[in-house]
C-alpha cells in the first residue's frame, strides 16, 4: 500500500498522458490552429456554450483531427494491453500481441480483398482473416486436449509464416497500383480515419479489453506459473483461452481499420513495467493509457514531420527498436520482477 501511494504522482500522470497528448495532437498540423480555438470548437460542438460559426477549423478539428486522434488512442491501447496480457499468460517479455499470426491473417485479408475482392470492406476481411489465423494456431497447438505455451507459440509462428507466403502470392499477382496499396496498408497509418471507424474500433476493442481489465487480478497468479496457478484454483487452460480470445478480439479490431503496427504492445508494457512494477492490477489500466498516447504522439509525429503522411508503423519501429536495446541493456530484467 505504501508504494502504491509512493507512485500515485506516476499513475495520474500515466492516466492523464492520453489526453495531454490528444490535445496537443488536434492543434498541431499544416493547417494552424491555436489550443483556444480547439477548446472552443469542441465545447461548442459538445455544451453548445460558444458559437464559433461555419469556419474551416471547425471541419479541421472535428471531422479530420479529432476522429484521427481518437482512433489512434484505440488501437493504442488495444496493442498495448494485449500486449501485457500476452507477456503475463507466456511468462515471455518477447511475446507480443501479433505472436499468434494476428498480424499475417490481417494482412491476407487485406491482400486479397484490394487485389482480388475490391467490393468487399477491407476492415471486415481483415479482421476475419486474423480470427481464423488465431483459430488455426489454437488447432495447431492443441495435442492430447490440451494446449501448451510453447507448442501455442510455435504453432503461431508457423501460422504467421504459412500467411505471409500467401500474402507474398498475392502482391505477387496484383496489378501495380493494388501492390501500391497492399505494402501502404501494410506499414500501418490513420490517414483514412473518420467517425465510423472510430465507433467501429470502439466496440470492438471494448468488448475486448473490458473483460480483461475485469479478470486483471488472474494474471498475477496465472504469471506465476502453471503449477503454482493451480495449486492457488485457477483453472488455467479456460482462464488463458479466455485471455487469448478477448486480446485477440482487440487486436484484430485495432489491426482491421489501421494495418499493421508493431513494437507497440512490445515496447510500452515494458516501460510501464519499469515505472509501476509488475502487479498487473495496477500495471494493465495504465498500459492501456500508455499504449493510447503513444500512439497519438506516434502519430502526430507520422504525420507533421513532412508535408505527407509517413506511415505511422515506421514511427514505431523506428523508436521501438532503439528502446528495447536500451531495455535489454538498463533494466529489462528487475523490470520483469526476476
Amino acid at each position: 500500500m505504501e508504494r502504491v501511494t509512493h507512485q500515485y504522482p506516476k499513475i495520474i500522470a500515466i492516466y492523464l498522458s492520453p489526453i495531454v497528448a490528444g490535445w496537443i495532437a488536434i492543434f498541431l498540423g499544416a493547417y494552424g490552429i491555436t489550443p483556444e480555438m480547439v477548446l472552443k470548437v469542441i465545447l461548442n460542438d459538445v455544451f453548445h456554450i460558444f458559437n464559433v460559426g461555419d469556419i474551416p477549423e471547425k471541419a479541421i478539428i472535428l471531422d479530420i483531427r479529432l476522429p484521427r486522434v481518437l482512433l489512434a488512442s484505440i488501437v493504442g491501447a488495444a496493442l498495448s494491453g494485449s500486449g501485457v496480457v500476452l507477456q503475463a499468460i507466456f511468462r515471455n517479455p518477447l511475446v507480443d500481441p501479433f505472436i499468434l499470426g494476428i498480424s499475417a491473417g490481417a494482412a491476407f485479408g487485406c491482400a486479397i480483398t484490394v487485389g482480388f475482392f475490391s467490393f468487399l470492406p477491407v476492415q471486415s476481411m481483415a479482421f476475419l482473416c486474423a480470427v481464423v489465423a488465431v483459430f488455426l494456431a489454437y488447432l495447431t497447438a492443441r495435442t492430447q486436449g490440451e494446449v501448451s505455451r510453447l507448442p501455442l507459440i510455435l504453432s503461431g509462428v508457423i501460422v504467421s509464416a504459412f500467411f505471409t507466403a500467401l500474402v507474398s502470392i498475392v502482391k505477387f499477382l496484383v496489378d501495380p497500383h493494388k501492390l501500391q496499396s497492399i505494402v501502404y496498408w501494410l506499414m500501418g497509418s490513420f490517414s483514412l480515419a473518420d467517425w465510423r471507424l472510430v465507433r467501429l474500433s470502439f466496440w470492438g476493442v471494448a468488448v475486448g479489453l473490458t473483460p480483461i481489465l475485469l479478470m486483471r487480478w488472474r494474471l498475477n497468479v496465472i504469471s506465476m506459473g502453471e503449477e503454482e496457478a493451480k495449486a492457488l484454483g485457477v483453472n488455467v487452460k479456460r482462464d488463458r483461452l479466455l485471455f487469448i480470445a478477448f486480446s485477440t478480439l482487440a487486436v484484430a479490431t485495432a489491426v482491421s481499420v489501421c494495418g499493421i503496427i508493431g513494437w507497440v504492445g512490445l515496447m510500452v508494457p515494458h516501460l510501464v513495467r519499469m515505472l509501476v512494477g509488475p502487479d498487473h492490477r495496477i500495471l494493465l489500466p495504465l498500459a492501456i493509457a500508455g499504449g493510447a498516447s503513444f500512439m497519438i504522439a506516434a502519430d502526430t509525429i507520422s504525420r507533421t514531420l513532412t508535408t505527407f503522411d509517413i506511415p505511422v508503423g515506421i514511427i514505431t519501429a523506428l523508436t521501438g527498436a532503439p528502446f528495447f536495446i536500451y531495455l535489454m541493456k538498463k533494466g529489462g530484467r528487475e523490470a520483469w520482477g526476476k
